[in-house]
Parts: structure tokens; C-alpha cells; sequence
């Protein structure tokens, strides 16, 4: 199990880290570049607004699906055409909510135009993740990385021609509607792929005319994934209500989002490694919980040193040199990169608790621990809202910066104190103090590494990070290369 778990991260962050790193800082900056930070902050108000509320597009059937299939292989032919019969019924109950919360929020026709743009974007993006659940459940990693990056490309495409092309220009309703057309040339290949995958290994055949919905199958699946739902609604909530708070109890609103938006891409950026660590966890977990596997241990202790050694590296990195990397990219934007840069510094610091969440609570959920886990998540909520309130009026993005480090902070050593109480773990003296050093090590270097190129600064955290994690064993190459061979 451990070598499909090291193939599937192998495959994943290859593919991804070619692409989407030049989605996020490349097309995304240079959108914001040419718009500025009040138009971005316009759009990115109205983006968390519409991604808080896509749990309603799901109400966890993707969750449950990929730990149901990864535990039940041989049911997936018999599920998908009634869960997609599901996920269509569904998307009516989230346009009207998204869109009555846009109304009671006074929003303007222009606010609703791309309110709807984005409300039907985020159901595709939702038939994406469930139709992907099916590849990861049935350990398709290959696949699943191939798809997870095709919308980006699409997207590269079409905005490196709005961006760059005889036009030069770009605006952020054509942004989101490139958006749209990547995700439906993304939807309809996945839905191509994974019908030829289960006339092949099921030998039954599958057309868009066999999906339907039936009720009594839709209440035993949604009572089922509804704990999954509900952890997914309020981990979106304390990680995305920020620019939402910013934006209703800031005097300048629009401008401390823009501000926030600025320097969370660069976050999100370095969020989406873990995250896409995380994307075969839950497969592999799920089934070695099932089977008792004596390894879960190990082979969470083997995922959290690569997520530590890699997050406390990236945190400490661009926290101390976090001026020469805004300036990099809003390079057109100076008079403000002061700003981004004071919101950034505090802001990357959330890496590490969130790297941490990525692998505990996945664990968790294999466990089917979703009640301790939703309390947590309800918990960490409040605490979010109530620094923000308190921090917000004086301090604007910069307080909320805070307000998210410290909710994820919290979030994290909680999943680790009930998993290993739930779970039986032991982590070793020794192993803690193993990371200690490292961190120690790594922050140390940071703030003595002299100014060098961005990418030379890269570089020396990637060598910084090695000469640390090696000595200490939170990397065993040779073990890694001896699982991904046997």
C-alpha cells in the first residue's frame, strides 16, 4: 500500500507542479496585474462567497465516495449514475441559496452576472472532484493526476491569449468565463475516461442516459456523506470567510480583500502542494483502516515529515524574505507592495498548520471519525470570526492574516491530539525531537540566507531543507526509492 501511496504522490505533484505553478503565478498574478487590486478584490469577494456555499453542490458525496470505493470497488458502476443523478439535482439548491445571500447582500446586476458565472463554474468544478473520486477510489492516480491539471492548461491557453495576444487585454468577467469553458472540456473527458474504464473492468456499459435520480438511494447516500458535508462546509468557512469579513466590516472593504487576495495567492500556491499530497491519503487510509493494516503508523509518520520538512521550509523561507517575492509578483503595483508584503509575512505561516490538517484530518476521516472532527472545525470557525471581529476594525488585512494562522493553528494540534488518542499512534520521543531540530535548523538559515535572486533564494531553501532533513532522517531516500522499485 505504501508503494501506491509514494506512485500516486509521484505522479500527482509531477504533473501539477509543472502546470500549476505557472496557473497561479503566472496567469492569476498577471489577471490581478492588469485589473488591479479593487477590481480583484471585487471578484475574489464574490469567488469565497460562491466556494463557501459548493458544499451544497456536494453535501459530502465526494468524500464518501472515494473512501466507499476505495473500501468497495467493485460498487462503482452501480453508484455513479445515481450520484450523478444527485449532483444534478443538487446544483438547484445551491444557485438559490448562492443567490439569495447575493440579494440580501445588496448585490448589484453586475455582481450577479458574474455571481452566476461563478455559481456554474463551481457545479462543474464540483462534477470534476466527484467524477476524480472515482479514479482516486479505485487507485488510478495516473489518471486522476491527468485530470486534475487539464482545466489549468485549457485555462493557461485561453488567458495567455486574453493576457498576451493582439488584444492585450482581459477583464474579470472573461476571466471566469474561461473558467468555464476548461471545465466543461475537463468534465466531458473525465466522463469519457471513466465510462471506458468501467465497461473494461466491469464490462457493463455506462451512457448519460442511465443517469437518474431515485430518491430512496439519494437519502440513504445523503444521510450517509451528511457528517462529510458538514466538515467540509465549516473547513471552507474558517478558511475562506476572511475576505467576506474584510469586506463587510472594513471601512475600505473592497481594498483590504484586494490586499488579502494578493498575498494569500502565493499561499495558495504553496497550499495546493500539501493539498495535492493529500489527494491519494485518503484512498490509502480508508482501505488500511479497513484492513487493520499494521503500517498505517509508518505511513503516517513517513507523510507528515515530507509535509513538515516541505512546509516549515517554504514558511520560514518566504516569511523572511517575503518583500523580494510581492515585488516579484506585482512588479506594476510598488506604491502597495508594502501592503501585501505585511499581510504576507504573517499569512505563509499557515502552511505548516495547514500541511498538518491535510494529513490528520484525512487520516480521521478514513477512520470515519467525522463527528470529533466536525466539532473541531465548528470550534475553530468561532475562533476565526471572533479575532476577526476583534482585529479586523483596527488592522484590517493584516488582522485577519493573523485570525487564519491562529484558527488553522489551533485546528491542527487538535486532529494530531485526537488521532493519536483515537488511533492508538505512538510517535517517538525521539521523532519530535527530530522535527524540533529541523525547524530550529531551517528558520535559523532562513533569516541568516544573505539576498540572492529569487530563484537563488529557492535554491538554497531546497539545499537548507536536505542538509537539515537527511542527517536527521525525516527523509530515508534509499527507503523511498526501495518502495517505489519493489
Amino acid at each position: 500500500m505504501q508503494k501506491k501511496l509514494l506512485s500516486g504522490l509521484f505522479w500527482i505533484l509531477l504533473l501539477n507542479l509543472l502546470i500549476k505553478p505557472f496557473w497561479i503565478l503566472g496567469i492569476e498574478t498577471g489577471v490581478q496585474n492588469t485589473v488591479g487590486p479593487d477590481e480583484y478584490g471585487f471578484y475574489f469577494a464574490i469567488f469565497n462567497l460562491a466556494y463557501i456555499f459548493n458544499i451544497l453542490l456536494d453535501l459530502g458525496v465526494t468524500n464518501f465516495n472515494t473512501r466507499n470505493i476505495a473500501q468497495h470497488p467493485v460498487l462503482i458502476d452501480k453508484h455513479l449514475p445515481c450520484l450523478l443523478g444527485i449532483k444534478l439535482m443538487l446544483v438547484l439548491l445551491y444557485a438559490v441559496v448562492t443567490f439569495t445571500v447575493g440579494l440580501l447582500s445588496g448585490y448589484t446586476s453586475r455582481q450577479f452576472l458574474l455571481l452566476a458565472i461563478l455559481t456554474f463554474n463551481q457545479f462543474l468544478n464540483s462534477l470534476i472532484l466527484y467524477l476524480r473520486s472515482n479514479f482516486e477510489g479505485l487507485m488510478l492516480f495516473k489518471w486522476d493526476s491527468v485530470i486534475s491539471i487539464l482545466d489549468r492548461v485549457v485555462m493557461i491557453a485561453v488567458c495567455s491569449l486574453l493576457l498576451w495576444g493582439p488584444t492585450h487585454s482581459i477583464t474579470i468577467e472573461w476571466f471566469a468565463l474561461a473558467q468555464t469553458a476548461a471545465y466543461l472540456i475537463t468534465t466531458l473527458t473525465a466522463l469519457t475516461v471513466l465510462t471506458l474504464r468501467i465497461r473494461q473492468e466491469h464490462n457493463r456499459h455506462f451512457s448519460l442516459r442511465s443517469i437518474h435520480f431515485s430518491r430512496p438511494f439519494a437519502v440513504i447516500i445523503l444521510r450517509k456523506s451528511f457528517p462529510f458535508a458538514l466538515l467540509v462546509l465549516l473547513m471552507a468557512s474558517y478558511n475562506r470567510i476572511d475576505p467576506l469579513l474584510l469586506s463587510w466590516l472594513h471601512p475600505h472593504g473592497t481594498y483590504q480583500a484586494g490586499i488579502y487576495a494578493g498575498a494569500f495567492r502565493l499561499l495558495d500556491a504553496l497550499t495546493m502542494i500539501a493539498y495535492l499530497v493529500s489527494v491519494p491519503l485518503l484512498p490509502v487510509f480508508s482501505r488500511m483502516t479497513a484492513e487493520d493494516d499494521i503500517q498505517l503508523g509508518s505511513t503516517t509518520r513517513v507523510v507528515t515529515s515530507l509535509m513538515l520538512v516541505f512546509s516549515v521550509t517554504a514558511a520560514a523561507l518566504f516569511s523572511s524574505h517575503s518583500a523580494q517575492f510581492m515585488q516579484l509578483l506585482y512588479p506594476r503595483q510598488p506604491e502597495i507592495t508594502g501592503d501585501y508584503t505585511a499581510v504576507f509575512t504573517i499569512l505563509v505561516w499557515g502552511i505548516v498548520p495547514i500541511s498538518i490538517t491535510y494529513v490528520f484530518g484525512t487520516l480521521l476521516t478514513a477512520a470515519g471519525k467525522l463527528r470529533q472532527l466536525n466539532i473541531l472545525a465548528s470550534v475553530t470557525l468561532v475562533i476565526n470570526i471572533v479575532v476577526n471581529l476583534i482585529a479586523i476594525p483596527r488592522h484590517g488585512s493584516v488582522g485577519s492574516a493573523w485570525a487564519a494562522v491562529i484558527a488553522q493553528s489551533f485546528m491542527a494540534l487538535a486532529q494530531v491530539v485526537a488521532a493519536v488518542k483515537i488511533l492508538h499512534l505512538h510517535p517517538s520521543p525521539a521523532y519530535l525531537l527530530r522535527l524540533l531540530l529541523f525547524a530550529t535548523v531551517v528558520i535559523a538559515a532562513s533569516l541568516l540566507l544573505p539576498p540572492l535572486p529569487w530563484w537563488g533564494t529557492l535554491v538554497a531553501a531546497a539545499v537548507i531543507a536536505l542538509i537539515a532533513a537527511l542527517p536527521l532522517r525525516l527523509i530515508d531516500i534509499k527507503n523511498i526509492l526501495n518502495t517505489l522499485m519493489s
